[in-house]
């Protein structure tokens, strides 16, 4: 496998859940068998109705997971962060793609074979025990999303997508922004209402001291009025 110096594999992985249920010859081996990626900005990972043929892990960078929408119009699911998974649900129900995956911003993949996954998970049956726990986490956060998107209203659904963004992906250290960028169109995406909605109630928020707006730059300020909103409205 090429490797790219600027990233230590073994160091960025082997502590990291699931794959520090592996001995450290497997570890070796997963390394050795898998694919190290750069992707661009926007650049697809795999698409809608492929077949998984890969696991792939995140070393560095954000990425966006979207399904298509009626009328074209895509709805994001979730961003997912360095350290974690994606393609794996598919991968192991042995089924095509139902979500596409590209890059949020520059980051670097690892892609596991499927086969080298499947022979690791039938020899350690602690690898199997964290892909349960992980799938698990991430059936939980989905149903708590999929609830809030399609019973709360407007101000709800966004308060909601902003504290999601500051729980799961965290804040810039020295600004205190929300660590990732959306624009508005894709804020609107995350939190399943239009880009015109998603851009009035961003204002109304701001102009309520809420949250603290600049560009793309969102800084949250009122924890508590923000959950109260994503609670009850």
């Amino acid at each position: 496998m090429s490797k790219d110096p600027a990233i230590d594999i073994h160091d960025s992985i082997a502590s990291a859940c699931p794959w520090n249920a592996l001995s450290a010859e497997q570890l070796s081996s997963l390394i050795e068998q898998s694919k190290l990626q750069t992707i661009k900005k926007n650049g697809l990972i795999y698409a809608e109705g492929e077949d998984p043929t890969t696991l792939v892990y995140i070393l560095s960078g954000q990425v966006k997971i979207f399904k298509k929408g009626l009328e074209g119009r895509n709805q994001i699911v979730r961003i997912v962060k360095p350290g974690e998974m994606l393609g794996y649900r598919a991968m192991f129900a042995e089924e095509r793609y139902v979500t596409s995956a590209s890059a949020f911003e520059p980051c670097t993949i690892l892609r596991v074979p499927r086969q080298v996954i499947l022979n690791l998970i039938k020899n350690n049956n602690d690898l199997a025990f964290a892909f349960i726990r992980y799938l698990s986490i991430d059936l939980g956060i989905a149903d708590a999303r999929s609830v809030v998107l399609t019973q709360n209203h407007i101000r709800g659904r966004l308060a909601e997508s902003l504290l999601h963004i500051y729980e799961y992906n965290g804040v810039d250290a020295q600004t205190g922004n929300l660590a990732i960028n959306l624009s508005r169109e894709d804020l609107a995406s995350l939190s399943n209402m239009t880009t015109s909605n998603a851009i009035r109630t961003l204002s109304s928020f701001a102009d309520d001291g809420l949250i603290k707006v600049s560009g793309r730059k969102i800084q949250l300020l009122d924890f508590e009025r923000l959950r109260h909103i994503a609670k009850f409205e």
